[in-house]
């Protein structure tokens, strides 16, 4: 197609939670025509994140059905709006976890739409500035404004880089913040979804990385992927031996942890970012924190730019996900799998199967 042809692109096949709780299965959903500032994308691959089951189970708040899944998208571009400049027809390009943001807050100026006053506009689950429901990457195709889609260079497989735009791009913005690399000693807990990126990522910044998981079970593959240690947190004696030992702890899992004993594990200064986001509150004994001016901290995924940045990083030192590559019809099996913890480690969707 050419950058003047607008053709409007109304139906299209995905995978949708048609009310809460409730199994995934095919339908078509409607895509707006693409405006002057949009691409049209084919979806090629959309990761399975553990957010998409948080959100289709409304476990982090009332959601809005049929819901269509899906913020780790890869594809092309197969049709551009008239006033797109960065993109061309054939471009491979990635979408993450907003659609839109309002443009003109000081976080959205600063590059830091994630962090928009206004609330960005989530890639599903959210209402666009039409009034229309977002719908995600378990679909064929999108249409997005060119500014929050991310170029995927030429060194990644599209597979491998689907994960990365929530999973890469959600460990790689704390630990730049939080100045991981070269003399810092950084802890990643959970080696799942997140958890494998954090450790590639931390390892290729320089950091000192250890892996602090339930059981040792995946300590073969935490060493392969980079980390240098490898410690159950289901002993006792791994809070008494590591204790004070961390710059930085980066937990990446999403059920509520025993805080106090993580803290007992900083150095003076030394920060605990949570990415993974438990249902459930969870409790803080503040002595925790004041005796080492410890820093209980969160982080959310990144702004565009610092997106874009990631991937090239990313490619640059031939990091992509670790992915099991599904076909669309096996999506509910996945969740499953996922609650298990029984993947490794991140399922991809081949789109070409919905």
């Amino acid at each position: 197609m050419s950058a003047t042809q607008h053709t409007p692109l109304t139906q299209v096949a995905a995978y949708a939670a048609p009310a809460p709780k409730a199994p995934l299965e095919r339908t078509t959903i409607a895509r707006r025509a693409v405006g002057e500032h949009d691409v049209l994308i084919d979806i090629k691959y959309a990761g399975i994140c553990h957010s998409d089951i948080h959100q289709v189970t409304d476990g982090w708040g009332e959601g809005i059905y049929p819901m269509v899944p899906g913020h780790e998208i890869a594809g092309v571009v197969a049709e551009v709006g008239a006033g797109v400049t960065k993109f061309a027809v054939g471009d491979r390009v990635g979408v993450g976890c907003f659609v839109d943001s309002c443009r003109s807050c000081e976080y959205c100026l600063r590059g830091q739409e994630q962090y928009c006053v206004q609330g960005m506009t989530g890639t599903y689950n959210a209402l666009d500035k039409d009034g229309q429901p977002t719908y995600g990457g378990y679909s064929t195709h999108i249409v997005v404004d060119e500014n929050y889609t991310v170029r995927i260079p030429d060194g990644l497989g599209l597979d491998v880089a689907a994960p990365l735009l929530c999973a890469g791009i959600t460990l790689y913005s704390p630990l730049r913040h939080w100045q991981a690399g070269p003399g810092k000693k950084v802890a990643i807990v959970g080696l799942g979804g997140l958890g494998h990126m954090g450790v590639k990522i931390a390892h290729a910044l320089g950091a000192e990385v250890t892996v602090l998981s339930q059981s040792l079970r995946k300590k073969e593959d935490g060493l392969k992927l980079g980390a240098a240690h490898y410690y159950a947190t289901n002993d006792e004696r791994t809070f008494e031996e590591l204790a004070g030992t961390f710059d930085l702890i980066v937990s990446t899992v999403s059920a509520p942890l025993a805080l106090d004993g993580y803290l007992g594990l900083l150095k003076v200064d030394g920060a605990f970012v949570n990415v993974g986001a438990p249902e459930e509150p969870v409790s803080l004994n503040l002595f925790s924190v004041i005796g080492g001016r410890k820093t209980v901290a969160g982080s959310m995924i990144g702004g565009i730019a610092e997106t874009q940045e990631m991937l090239d990083f990313c490619a640059g030192h031939g990091l992509g996900a670790e992915i099991e590559v599904i076909a669309a019809d096996a999506v509910n099996e996945a969740y499953e799998r996922v609650r298990a913890s029984d993947v490794r480690y991140r399922f991809v969707i081949d789109t070409s199967t919905i």
